[in-house]
């Protein structure tokens, strides 16, 4: 079973052969080869019976029945019952049909192919499927009376469709929910067992994750309380339900906050089937987008600022037409400037907007949550300039995107740049180390100037994949620092919060477990016990400095803002972003100051579509977020063990894993590859858990050197011009592929095709070339492969553009005045031009720091700075902008070279009696 990522390829597969084997076992007339085929089929029902203990369908009910004709030698009945069960599996027609109409009909009478599944999706009154799980240890009698119980009360009108499945076991409902991607409810009985008697491994792998104390053995009361806990916990987004034996009033008190609601015994169905419909309308609510909708239906005169609004300038045109034959009447009958009318203003939202985004907090796990509709580049210039003062400092990874360095210009924030690890094989910058980022606080609190330290800025997760333990960060942080502000740029990792292993390493997620954690009697007596063992300050800091501290409970407040490109990795249409905060100062000092910073950067005009799609998207993970995601990640785990699987590929070609892109030292859990050929899949759950930065799977990075081309030539001649495959970044040696939850399989297969052509036509041509052609080639993988360019640090602010010159600097911080430097460097007398392309290795190993850009300079991609304003040009940083492959280089003149400060600027900064050059506000 190791060589299944999760028990959803398993079950998938055991079926799929299933169906094979009873194909030609109604076929075979000889008998040995059919007792060899009954065997094979035994096994596989064997397998599928643990399985099945965990969907509505086919179930333990339509597993049986498929036994059933199996035990009898009903071979035709059998392979027809399979037939019937695959193709319903397959189409998902489980999703709109009776299970018992399923398992009674013709294979051929259930559709299978994607025009069907859209003409399915299209009926008036289709109604979405879900699943109840019930956790009891009932009886086959009872199960059936339950079942029966709640399908009496379903009605024509129910919005909704849903069927019931039942577990014995506290460890059965782990797994349950996070095996059965259809579980939208839980029901759990006030006594309850803990084993589960599946003991199949694929299936115990789910409980993996979990602690020890949660996976306890307890009284079946105290079971019923933990179950609700750690399923909100695992899947934040299920309503669960109580049924107590006891009377209700006599429960309350002992229970968890995690019940929607307790009944009284389960013979109130009427009871149960409106409040499981009610939950599920909650999350299917979609304010705005429904606002949209009534007010695109209702007969409008347009007497204001659009022409377009309501389709009228296009379709009365003689020359446009085609605009709304592409785009649809819709788009243009929901296009306004209106903010009445049953719709509402985003800068003051009172109405749906408002409802919106309080329903997008409660589904991110936030406390509040704003829309945003120009990008995340505009959602982290608000935060930034809402949070930020005049000379406040800021730690924030210099690999971040640029959005964040120019919002440090507009707020005049003291820039500290924290240096991410170098993987200079593969010209790529990891993330910043927990230990410099303890080290840089400890500097300023060594100097006295803690309390100017404002916010830490990070990236999670990295353009390439690299997640951070937002927790060990965090903790270690306010151990130091109690009531610095966090700014995680979730830009790439909306997704997160909708899988289990995912969400404990987000922004929100962690903000949320720690504001709990320190309100808790258990850590304050933990803190309490710390300080005896630490008397002396001196001892505290060093185990401060090593990310070992504790947080004063009585000083500590969780602060944490998180921007997410939605569109990236959700469904939402382009630009269309969100802002989560989890602020406890929120109200009492911020919250003026984001109004502000929110009205300067957002439009007047916003576009109505791209709030619509924020709502329709929330809906979307709300209900089918830990399915769509779940299979993302199966997508990219196939796509990783299948290019290991070609030779001809694997020769070439191999995707970057956790050994290659996160150095031992971070890696405590020693977890190098999710799959290995010999020994099969690896459990990523520990390493998400413990160590301090883990790999993103979904994000898959493709090693190109051994194929003698650079990742710029692979992306535009091979990806985009030969095959239409479409990526966003790459670097010297490598091309990043990114699934998401629209990523297919029939993508997958299509990419791996691709890739396989590739590599066959590269052989071909390597067979027959001449023996000039083949050194020329040698000699790309060696330089691909062997001779990497060395990735530069982070130079340094000249003094002119220190708070204190270097004359004066005796505080060993680094931190920069980005903001005058900029503006200064518009000033054409003040700058001059630093021609790299022309100078020899020899002039640039000369240069003296006495170079100083003027302007920021950012290779797009990936579109983070090598260069900022105010930053010495050191001779690192231009060796490698003279290697670099990528052909957009932001601020970069190729007919002039580096734009620089003239030495007489610098000189006269140098004599101000170490002040910078504008002055403090101070």
């Amino acid at each position: 079973m190791s060589s299944y990522f999760n028990a959803t390829q398993l079950r998938a597969d055991a079926w799929q052969r299933l169906r094979a084997l009873s194909e030609r076992l109604e076929r075979t007339g000889a008998l040995e080869e059919r007792v060899r085929l009954r065997d094979e089929a035994a096994d596989l029902l064997t397998v599928l019976q643990p399985i099945e203990a965990y969907w509505a369908f086919p179930g333990h009910g339509g597993l049986e029945q498929l036994k059933e004709h199996f035990r009898r030698e009903e071979h035709g009945d059998f392979r027809r019952l399979t037939a019937s069960i695959v193709r319903a599996l397959a189409s998902e027609a489980y999703r709109y049909r009776l299970t018992s109409d399923l398992l009674a009909s013709d294979p051929e009478d259930v559709e299978y192919d994607e025009r069907d599944q859209k003409k399915r999706n299209d009926l008036p009154g289709q109604k979405p499927y879900f699943e109840v799980l019930v956790v009891d240890a009932l009886a086959e009698r009872e199960e059936r009376v339950l079942r029966d119980g709640l399908r009496r009360m379903r009605g024509e009108d129910d919005p909704f469709l849903y069927d019931t499945l039942v577990v014995p076991s506290f460890e059965d409902a782990i797994i349950a929910v996070l095996f059965n991607y259809n579980i939208q409810a839980v029901m759990v009985r006030y006594s309850i067992a803990f084993k589960s008697k599946n003991r199949l491994d694929v299936l115990q792998r789910y409980l993996g994750g979990l602690d020890d104390e949660d996976l306890a053995p307890g009284d079946s009361e105290e079971l019923s309380a933990r179950l609700g806990r750690v399923i909100a916990e695992l899947r934040p987004e299920l309503d669960l339900y109580l049924v107590a034996d006891a009377s209700v009033e006599d429960v309350v008190g002992a229970t968890t906050q995690a019940f929607r609601r307790i009944f009284y015994r389960q013979d109130d169905y009427m009871e149960l089937h409106l409040s499981i419909l009610r939950g599920i309308s909650e999350r299917y609510e979609t304010p705005f987008f429904t606002a949209l909708k009534r007010y695109a239906k209702q007969p409008t005169g347009v007497f204001h600022a659009l022409p377009i609004s309501r389709g009228t300038s296009v379709v009365k045109s003689h020359w446009i037409r085609d605009m709304a034959d592409f785009y649809g009447i819709n788009i243009f009958l929901a296009e306004t400037s209106a903010t009445t009318g049953g719709l509402d203003s985003l800068l003051n939202p009172l109405g749906p907007i408002k409802k919106a985004q309080e329903l997008a907090a409660r589904t991110f796990g936030a406390e509040r949550t704003f829309f945003v509709t120009n990008g995340t580049s505009t959602a982290n210039k608000i935060v930034v300039q809402a949070i930020l003062r005049p000379n406040d400092i800021v730690l924030i990874d210099r690999d971040c995107h640029k959005s964040h360095h120019y919002g440090m210009v507009l707020a005049g924030a003291q820039v500290c740049y924290l240096e991410s690890y170098p993987l200079p094989d593969y010209s790529i910058y990891g993330a910043v180390p927990l230990a410099e980022i303890t080290r840089k606080l400890m500097d300023y609190k060594r100097a006295g100037l803690l309390d100017r330290v404002k916010m830490l800025l990070l990236t999670n997760c990295t353009f390439d994949g690299i997640v951070y333990n937002v927790e060990m960060v965090m903790q270690a942080c306010l151990a130091i620092k109690p009531d610095l502000i966090f700014l995680w740029d979730e830009a790439w990792f909306a997704f997160a919060g909708f899988h289990p292993t995912y969400r404990q390493r987000t922004a929100m997620c962690v903000a949320a477990k720690l504001k709990r954690r320190y309100r808790s009697e258990e850590y304050r007596a933990r803190y309490r016990a710390w300080v005896e063992s630490t008397p002396s300050e001196s001892e505290r800091d060093a185990l401060r400095l090593e990310g070992k501290g504790l947080a004063d409970p009585d000083k500590v407040r969780v602060r944490v803002y998180a921007t997410q490109s939605t569109h990236k990795t959700l469904t939402a249409f382009r630009q269309a972003s969100m802002i989560h905060v989890h602020d406890q100062d929120f109200h009492g000092k911020v919250a003026t100051a984001f109004h502000e910073a929110y009205m300067t950067h957002t439009s007047t005009s916003p576009n109505y579509q791209l709030l619509a799609s924020l709502d329709i998207g929330r809906r979307q993970v709300a209900l089918e977020g830990f399915e769509l995601v779940q299979k993302q990640i199966e997508r990219a785990m196939t796509l990783r063990e299948r290019l290991k699987e070609v030779p001809i590929v694997a020769k070439y070609l191999r995707f970057l894993s956790m050994r290659d892109l996160i150095p031992a030292e971070y890696r405590a859990s020693g977890l190098e590859v999710y799959y290995h050929q010999e020994h099969g899949w690896s459990g990523m759950e520990d390493a998400w858990i413990g160590d301090e930065f883990v790999l993103d799977p979904t994000r898959l990075t493709l090693f190109t050197g051994m194929a003698g081309i650079d990742g710029y030539n692979f992306r535009g001649r091979v990806l985009m011009d030969k095959y239409a495959i479409q990526i966003n970044k790459t670097s010297r040696n490598t091309v990043l592929f990114m699934t998401n939850i629209g990523t297919t399989r029939s993508a997958v297969a299509y990419l791996l095709k691709s890739l396989v052509n590739f590599c066959e036509g590269l052989e071909s041509d390597l067979e027959n070339a001449s023996r000039t052609e083949c050194k020329v080639h040698e000699m790309h993988v060696r330089s691909l492969s062997e001779n990497p360019p060395a990735l530069p640090h982070f130079s340094g602010f000249h003094p002119a553009f220190q708070m204190f010159s270097s004359r004066g600097n005796t505080r060993n911080t680094q931190d920069g005045d980005i903001r005058t430097a900029f503006f200064r460097g518009h000033e054409d007398e003040d700058c001059e031009y630093l021609d790299i392309k022309s100078m020899t290795d020899v002039e640039v190993d000369r240069l003296s720091g006495s170079q100083v850009s003027a302007i920021f300079v950012i290779p797009y991609p990936p579109g983070f700075p090598m260069l900022v304003p105010g930053q010495v040009v050191t001779p690192e940083i231009v060796h490698y902008l003279r290697k670099l492959d990528v052909k957009e280089i932001h601020g970069y003149r190729p007919d002039l070279g580096l734009r620089i400060f003239k030495p007489a600027v610098l000189q006269a900064a140098a004599v101000t009696e170490a002040k910078p050059l504008r002055a403090t506000a101070e």
